[in-house]
């Protein structure tokens, strides 16, 4: 699929999740543009400079958590899409994102099943 012109921020404290993550989007398509961000506040700065399409953020996170991560960008951006993704154990962290303007979640570890049903969702017409 060519995902040409479309921007994802992945934001996550762990280098090894953003590549994972990373990895399963440029697999999804080519041409796809990838930011990453190390913390909360990372992620919402990152956003506002290069208005990526699709937002991953990790709840926890170190500066600002994921939840902190996602008002800042609605405040930025109302129609911002932000996919959580979350750990085992984190019901309260994800049901507090998900009323701060979240969209969706998928759960760690990265499934690249959930990851495709996402972007599928998203862009799956676009191809």
């Amino acid at each position: 699929m060519d995902l040409s012109g479309k921007k994802v921020l992945i934001g996550d404290d762990s280098i090894l999740a953003r590549k994972q993550l990373a990895d399963v989007v440029r697999a999804y398509g080519e041409g796809v543009e990838i930011t990453e961000a190390k913390n909360g506040e990372e992620a919402i700065a990152k956003y506002k400079d290069v208005h990526p399409n699709l937002a991953f953020l990790d709840i926890v996170m170190p500066v600002k958590d994921g939840i902190e991560a996602v008002k800042g960008i609605i405040a930025e951006d109302p129609d911002a899409d932000i996919i959580i993704v979350s750990s085992v154990g984190t019901q309260s962290q994800l049901k507090a994102a998900i009323e701060a303007g979240a969209k969706d979640f998928i759960q760690k570890p990265i499934d690249e099943e959930q990851v495709s049903h996402i972007l599928d969702a998203h862009w799956g017409g676009e191809g």
